[in-house]
């Protein structure tokens, strides 16, 4: 029996997150982020450059609920949601995007015998983050990286 049905239930789940994504991305939205939890609650974190509005949220919860009818997603609960000020930064294009911003980083390996890293986003190039800390730059791999967020201007 082996990997069989946990390879199974990856796959269903890599189609769901496709089945979303090509759904946002044909409404005009990004989708930032997936999560799927215990008890069958799915949730979408969705955005657009002019930000995230309640009304984005029904509009993206109302299609993917006539989506997951006809695809037949088993899930008990949908919750989507814009991803916040403390947005998380996932994707290469999500850096660029938001250079010169404050992020916070945490390695999945220790670079300089640090895991955790706060700085000014730099540029990136060829998936390499260059992070400003303190006025020193510092290199970082994008895989990487374990978490990375926005810290939150206030």
């Amino acid at each position: 029996m082996g990997f069989e049905p946990v390879f199974y239930l990856w796959a269903v789940i890599m189609d769901v997150v496709k089945l979303v994504e090509t759904t946002v991305n044909g409404l005009g939205y990004e989708l930032v982020d997936f999560e799927r939890s215990g008890r069958g609650l799915l949730r979408v974190f969705i955005d657009k450059p002019e930000g995230i509005l309640v009304d984005d949220c029904q509009t993206v919860s109302n299609q993917l609920t006539r989506l997951f009818m006809v695809e037949n997603v088993d899930y008990d609960r949908l919750e989507v949601s814009s991803p916040g000020l403390d947005r998380p930064l996932k994707k290469e294009a999500d850096f660029v995007r938001f250079a010169g911003q404050q992020a916070q980083l945490k390695l999945r390996m220790p670079l300089a015998g640090r895991k955790n890293f706060v700085g000014i986003i730099g540029g990136v190039n060829d998936g390499i983050l260059q992070l400003d800390v303190d006025g020193s730059q510092v290199a970082i791999e994008l895989s990487n990286l374990d978490k990375a967020r926005l810290v939150p201007n206030l």
